[in-house]
């Protein structure tokens, strides 16, 4: 009877201790090593073999990458030079909470699949070539408190959505090609949610609305439309005095040329 209770003890511990990777983990991570290119040889424990059991309970196998019992919960690649681009299975990943993959060159969208990690608390890919618009899945991801876009090629609008997620305490998408009014949700939070200035939305040339400073208008300014309108009608009244004392010069010259034609048919007495 010892023997099994024995037997039984052993099982239970190594079941305890035993992590089964978890296929999801696996998929998201060999299809964002594939989508990615690595210059500077900065992934190369991301092997096979480690990308199909990449935890050890809390202990992680892949450089950049953190577990939290047996699951894939924090991805840091940065300033590693990294191209290529973020491959939309990153969202197999479901018990990620960080994302940081700024100060690479990673270009191409910004994956709308990353709606379906709904444990994210921080998003930064900022100081990257990242283009096109900003998901408004994003704000599926209801726990964020962190997103960082700044120094990027995005363009289009920022989703009004945005505004929804109540947890967001730090929003930059400074200095990208984003257009169109910052919406208030973002630009004016009401009540106990935390507000961003315009640091937040500087370098984005043709993106207005609080809290930036007005726009410059790109049209003449009323002195300068009057300005042209004095200067042209100087210069139409100099031109005019000028043909008139030109015509005036003129009809003095044929009088006289008159005049000593008519002198000299009179006869002399």
């Amino acid at each position: 009877m010892g023997s099994v209770w024995s037997l039984l003890l052993f099982l239970l511990l190594t079941c305890t201790t035993l992590t089964i990777s978890d296929p999801n983990d696996e998929a998201c991570l060999t299809h964002l090593s594939q989508s990615l290119k690595d210059p500077t040889n900065s992934l190369q424990n991301w092997t096979k073999s480690n990308l199909a059991n990449p935890c050890s309970g809390f202990n992680s196998y892949l450089s950049g990458a953190t577990c939290n019992n047996g699951r894939i919960y924090k991805l840091s690649l940065t300033n590693l030079s990294l191209q290529g681009s973020i491959s939309p299975y990153i969202s197999n990943c479901t018990n990620l909470q960080t994302l940081d993959l700024s100060s690479n060159a990673i270009s191409g969208p910004i994956p709308e699949d990353l709606q379906y990690l709904v444990n994210l608390a921080v998003l930064n890919l900022s100081s990257n070539r990242l283009e096109g618009e900003i998901p408004p899945q994003l704000t599926l991801c209801a726990y964020l408190n962190v997103i960082d876009f700044h120094d990027n090629f995005l363009s289009g609008q920022i989703p009004q959505q945005l505004g929804l997620l109540v947890r967001l305490s730090a929003f930059d998408v400074s200095n990208n090609k984003l257009s169109g009014p910052i919406p208030a949700s973002l630009g004016n939070r009401s009540g106990n949610l935390p507000r961003f200035n315009a640091t937040s939305f500087d370098g984005n040339k043709d993106l207005y609305g609080y809290p930036l400073p007005p726009m410059k208008s790109k049209g003449l300014s009323v002195l300068a439309i009057v300005g042209i309108g004095l200067g042209s009608g100087f210069a139409s009244l100099v031109l005019s005095f000028t043909g008139v004392c030109i015509w005036l010069k003129i009809t003095e010259q044929k009088m006289a040329l008159e005049e000593g034609k008519i002198s000299q048919l009179m006869p002399d007495y």
